[in-house]
């Protein structure tokens, strides 16, 4: 008989992807789902569908029982939001919900979905590692500070007995990012021609497809109580831009933002999307975390799960095309990239 898993965030961008690991896997796959989510990633999946919510417990006792694995994936992923409670409410208390339901069930393995962002940044700049703590003093924006206190419940929860493991994704690329996430939508504000100028800042990227399967190895080679940065290679954001120039034909852009032009930007920018009601151009969170470089070190991952290395160009070309093919580039840019 084939394990039973349940997937939060399946019709996110890395949830999808897990799900997606884990049918190949043999697995039969249960998702979590909001009543009014965006259907569009499940539709060729075979996958049981429960409706319910985080946020409320009565919601989730049926949704996972009978589950031998959960993996813990859903998060409200943004930089901007009017209502930060809600931010909170999502990772925050829905974690300890789903988490709480799991030990009441007896689920025999948890992985759940953190973020670098909950991982130190040393001071002599090189890359953070597992072991780099921080605070929640040091974490800049709701997003970081819920995810920060998201992982917590989750070793919280390892002390009581459930074996949770955590996995801490960079920044993922790839295929199926609707939304889209801010990496991807730096790609298309590259593509997009709306990226005139850079910061001095970096990102480790990695294939999304490379962190869903460091889910399933983290599910069966994982250290309870442990975490597991899912990461690939680190690039400063000029060599992001020059890659995708030299993928697609467009150029690069060639002036470099000071910090404090940028966040000032960020500023004026949220300040027009609380009054038009419309998404930021540019995020105040997002500036501010691009402070650093957001260098990680991913060996323990890949020394001890196994964790694949798909190169981080291949990545960005499935990404390129994905967003290509789906319509999310101009007319008149695919034309000059010769697909019209």
């Amino acid at each position: 008989m084939k394990p039973l898993a349940l997937v939060t965030g399946a019709t996110g961008f890395i949830g999808n992807a897990v799900a997606r690991t884990l049918l190949k896997s043999e697995r039969t796959v249960r998702v979590l789902i909001r009543k009014n989510s965006d259907r569009t990633l499940l539709n060729d999946l075979d996958v049981e569908i429960f409706e319910g919510d985080l946020r409320y417990p009565e919601s989730l006792n049926e949704t996972i029982r009978g589950c031998a694995e959960l993996y813990h994936v859903a998060a409200q992923y943004t930089f901007f939001n009017p209502k930060p409670d809600e931010i909170y409410s999502s990772n925050v208390q829905g974690t300890h919900n789903i988490l709480s339901a799991a030990l009441t069930h007896c689920v025999s393995r948890v992985v759940y979905t953190s973020t670098v962002g909950a991982i130190g940044i040393p001071h002599n700049q090189k890359p953070g590692d597992e072991n780099t703590q921080i605070t929640i003093a040091d974490c800049r924006g709701h997003y970081k500070r819920s995810k920060f206190l998201a992982e917590q419940e989750a070793l919280n929860f390892f002390k009581k007995g459930l074996p949770v493991v955590i996995v801490n994704p960079s920044a993922p690329i790839g295929v199926r990012d609707i939304k889209p996430t801010p990496t991807g939508k730096m790609i298309l504000d590259f593509l997009n021609r709306k990226m005139p100028a850079y910061m001095d800042t970096g990102l480790n990227l990695v294939d999304v497809e490379d962190v869903a399967t460091g889910h399933l190895l983290a599910s069966e080679k994982g250290k309870p109580g442990e975490r597991y940065i899912l990461g690939n290679q680190n690039l400063s954001l000029q060599e992001i831009l020059q890659l995708l120039s030299e993928l697609t034909g467009l150029s690069a852009p060639k002036i470099k933002v000071p910090y404090s032009l940028a966040l000032g930007s960020a500023y004026l920018s949220e300040a027009w999307a609380r009054f038009t009601k419309q998404p930021p151009l540019i995020e105040i969170e997002a500036v501010k975390l691009g402070k650093k470089m957001m260098f990680f070190n991913p060996q323990k991952a890949i020394r001890e799960l196994g964790l694949p290395q798909t190169p981080v160009k291949i990545a960005l070309k499935k990404a390129v095309d994905w967003y290509v093919t789906n319509g999310y580039v101009k007319k008149e840019i695919q034309e000059r990239l010769g697909i019209l």
